[in-house]
């Protein structure tokens, strides 16, 4: 008996921060808030939108999906896109990816291409130019990604597990920041010993987190080649993630390319953590929203599938 077509799918995908500090395009790590993208298979071609979708979201969708037939070598179809969640709009958390990784992963079910996670995670990276927020985003855990040098490819990723011993407590200002408008910022030079600075902390970083040592976070993240131009842009950002070390987190760093900032601390001074950051965002007369997370183990999922 031929199996009965999928008209609508719907995948919860986990919020992110990228780089850990200095681990800049390469660290990467699923957070407890996510996004829910539903695709509703049409007889048109190309993405429309739900009332949830916007014009934005749709030129993404379009592209992932243009991307996804090709890669995936299935007949291209439209659909309906809607999104609801948690994961607010270009504050550092993965807004754009949970899109994307939503609309190639609900297209992979539709239309029963069957690509794995790995394949989920290499289409994601090259629609996101770089794999630390795609690579958490669809496996989970903390990521360690490596991309070839030459093509930007994802040639693999290292997937850690963290458990409800840490907390992941994230200030999001209501101030929004494009990533294109933090990574235009950027310099195109760099001091050759501020890369190295960059690389023993990033280094030393994964290895606390690897090796389940998180006392060695104090002190650990020491970021030179993006935090020193964009945290600037956000006022308050750098005095919260001294207040929230201060308070007792382990460590901090700018979530992704910002407005958001984060802490990594003890489950038992997470609150502590998070009133702290509030308070020096409010001495800057910044508002916003405390988030306490954990670590999403599991990365994207599929949570509803109608036929």
């Amino acid at each position: 008996m031929k199996k009965k077509q999928l008209k609508s799918v719907t995948v919860r995908v986990p919020g992110t921060t990228a780089n850990c500090g200095s681990g800049f395009d390469t660290l990467g790590l699923a957070l407890t808030v996510y996004n829910d993208v539903t695709l509703t298979r049409g007889d048109w071609v190309g993405a429309r939108a739900a009332k949830s979708a916007d014009r934005a979201g749709l030129g993404m969708a379009d592209e992932a999906a243009a991307l996804f037939f090709v890669r995936a070598g299935v007949e291209e179809f439209g659909f309906e896109l809607a999104i609801s969640g948690d994961v607010p709009m270009s504050r550092g958390l993965g807004s754009s990816v949970t899109l994307r990784a939503g609309v190639v992963a609900a297209l992979n079910e539709l239309s029963g291409a069957r690509l794995t996670k790995d394949d989920l995670c290499i289409l994601v990276t090259q629609l996101e130019g770089h794999p630390d927020n795609a690579t958490p985003a669809v496996i989970g855990g903390f990521c360690v990604a490596r991309c070839d040098p030459h093509t930007n490819e994802l040639l693999g990723v290292l997937r850690k597990p963290i458990g409800r011993d840490l907390n992941f407590v994230v200030f999001s200002p209501l101030q929004e920041l494009e990533t294109k408008k933090a990574r235009g910022i950027l310099p195109k030079e760099l001091p050759y010993f501020d890369a190295i600075k960059s690389v023993n902390s990033a280094t030393y970083v994964v290895a606390a987190i690897v090796s389940g040592q998180y006392e060695r976070l104090r002190d650990a993240v020491r970021d030179f080649l993006h935090e020193p131009y964009r945290l600037p842009l956000i006022p308050g950002a750098k005095p919260a993630i001294d207040a929230g070390v201060a308070a007792g987190a382990l460590t901090g760093w700018l979530s992704g390319s910002g407005s958001s900032v984060l802490c990594v601390a003890r489950p038992e001074v997470a609150n502590k953590v998070g009133k702290a950051m509030a308070a020096a965002f409010a001495g800057h007369r910044v508002t916003g929203k405390v988030h306490l997370l954990r670590c999403d183990n599991t990365g994207l999922k599929v949570t509803r599938r109608r036929s």
